[in-house]
Order: structure tokens, then C-alpha cells, then sequence
């Protein structure tokens, strides 16, 4: 008989189940800036609008057959002359009888060549420029960092004035793109050199700097693949920048001229008669500001997903 001024113990069941409360997931892939940005891109509808429409541009530029079957130059008869729209011509016509809707068709793809090919050159450029120099410092930041500085004091529009105007009997979409791009690099130097100067002081870095590898192996396989996120955001604005630019140097005169299908040209053609047919000029205008919204946007949203502290705001 147990004593009563014995106190009594009682146990709480023990459950047999083991529970992992800090048990790994195996399955679960590792977060990483990509990754975390395309979750969350892809949960933004306006991502979605800007790329539908960036992409029908895009295969507007490539494929213009696939919307018009319509000559934009060879078909123009002068009794059409700034006629409204008729079956088949939705847009009306130009002044000289041509069809609106075949030329803007038409002329997205040199606006989008000129565009591609000077962000492509200023992107390159910026970044060879930027990486050597926030990378390897002293004398060689120095030096490139001021050609740098003399570039980003030339404002790019004017410099493609000024070899347009010299090179006047070569004009082309090559000669336009390089005027453009080759002036428009510096901004794009000075925030990989920014990015490349975070990136260098990492961990990642210093180990393989331990294991022997070379900086310039170091500066390719490490350095420049975690740095490219800004010069992705910076090209896709670029591409609208050197879009505008197109359009204005042509519409000024002193970019692609003669019967070259491009919307700077066409707005530049239609101002004439802006008062007896203004729809020659709109149209191309629409065209242009849609074309150059859709990748501004799209620039705008890929930086916000970049940014950890823009998403952790939303």
C-alpha cells in the first residue's frame, strides 16, 4: 500500500512518431535572385502585357508577311493619294498613295533593327569597360573610368547628328545603330563597374582567388555571371532609348532617309499634310509609343523583381 503523503507523478503520453522539425527538404530546389524574381514577374499581370506586346514587335519585325501581304512602296499609286480607309487597307493611305498599314508593318523592323543592334553595341562595350575597370582598379579604373566620363558628357543624339551628317552618302541601318550605340555606352560602363565593385568583395571571390585561379579567369566565370543582372535591366531600357533615338534622327532628317521603311521616317513624311490627313501620322506614332512603352515597362518591372527590397515593399 503506497504511503498517502506520497505525491503523484503523473506522465504525459510519449508519442512514438518522430517529428523533423528542422528536417532539410531535400526536394525543394534553392532560392536564388532568378529565381525569386521570375516568382515574382510572373504573378504581375502587367509582366505578361508587356511581354505579349513586346513579342508581337518582335515577330512583327521578323515575320511582317504574317500580317500584310501588301507591298509597302511598290504598291503606291498616286490616285489613293491621302484616301481613307477601304477594304483591305484599314489605315488608308500616304500622301504619295502608299498604305499605311504595310508600312507601319513594315517599319518595325528597321526601327527594331537599329534598336537591337546599338543596344547590343552599347551593352557590349559597357561591359568590357565597366567590369575591367571596377575589377581591377587602380591605374586601368582611373584611365577607363575618365574615357568613360568624356563619352557620358557627349549627349549620344547630338554625336549621332554629327557622324550622320558626315557620313551622309553611307547611310544604313549598321552606320544608324553604330552612331547611336557607339556614344550610348558610358551609363552602361558605370553600373557594371558599379555592380562588379559589390561582387568582387564577396566570399565566392577570395576562394577562387585561394584555389589559384587567374582574376581574369575569376573575372569570366565568377564575377561577370553575378554582375549581369543591372545590364540586363539597363539594356531593356536601352533598346526603347535607342528606338526613340532612331525615330528622331530620322525624323530630323539626318537618319534614314528615301523610301526606308521606318516609323521616323513615315511621321517625318506625314507632318506635311498633318492637316488634310492626320492618320498618316498617327498611325506610325501609335506605333512607336506602344513599341517603346512595352519594352520601358518590362525594363522597369525586371528591376523592381531584381531589387529584393522593391518586392519586399510590395
Amino acid at each position: 500500500m503506497s504511503d498517502p503523503r506520497t505525491p503523484t507523478h503523473f506522465v504525459a503520453p510519449v508519442e512514438t512518431e518522430s517529428i523533423a522539425v528542422d528536417a532539410v527538404r531535400i526536394s525543394d530546389k534553392p532560392s536564388n535572385l532568378w529565381r525569386d524574381a521570375w516568382a515574382d514577374l510572373r504573378r504581375r499581370p502587367l509582366f505578361w502585357f508587356s511581354v505579349v506586346l513586346a513579342t508581337l514587335f518582335i515577330v512583327m519585325a521578323l515575320f511582317p508577311t504574317l500580317f500584310t501581304q501588301t507591298s509597302p512602296s511598290r504598291g503606291c499609286d498616286l490616285m489613293f493619294s491621302n484616301e481613307g480607309p477601304t477594304e483591305g487597307h484599314p489605315f488608308g493611305f500616304t500622301f504619295q498613295g502608299c498604305d499605311i498599314y504595310a508600312r507601319v508593318i513594315w517599319g518595325a523592323q528597321t526601327s527594331l533593327a537599329v534598336g537591337l543592334i546599338a543596344t547590343g553595341l552599347s551593352a557590349i562595350l559597357g561591359l568590357i569597360m565597366g567590369a575591367l575597370a571596377g575589377f581591377y582598379g587602380g591605374w586601368l579604373d582611373a584611365v577607363l573610368s575618365r574615357v568613360g566620363d568624356i563619352f557620358f558628357a557627349i549627349p549620344y543624339i547630338l554625336a549621332a547628328v554629327v557622324v550622320m551628317t558626315v557620313l551622309h552618302d553611307y547611310r544604313s541601318v549598321w552606320t544608324l545603330a553604330l552612331a547611336i550605340g557607339g556614344f550610348s555606352w558610358a551609363s552602361t560602363a558605370r553600373v557594371v563597374r558599379a555592380e562588379v565593385l559589390r561582387v568582387r568583395q564577396a566570399d565566392f571571390i577570395m576562394a577562387s582567388r585561394s584555389l589559384g585561379q587567374s582574376k581574369f579567369r575569376t573575372l569570366l566565370s565568377h564575377v561577370i555571371p553575378n554582375a549581369i543582372a543591372p545590364l540586363l535591366v539597363v539594356s531593356t531600357l536601352g533598346l526603347a532609348a535607342a528606338i526613340v533615338a532612331e525615330a528622331t534622327l530620322t525624323f530630323l532628317g539626318v537618319g534614314l532617309g528615301g523610301d526606308v521603311m521606318s516609323w521616323g521616317n513615315d511621321i517625318s513624311k506625314a507632318q506635311a499634310s498633318l492637316r488634310v490627313a492626320p492618320m498618316a501620322l498617327i498611325y506610325p506614332s501609335i506605333a512607336l509609343t506602344l513599341a517603346v512603352l512595352s519594352f520601358v515597362t518590362l525594363g522597369e518591372l525586371i528591376r523592381d523583381a531584381l531589387d529584393p527590397k522593391a518586392r519586399a515593399r510590395r
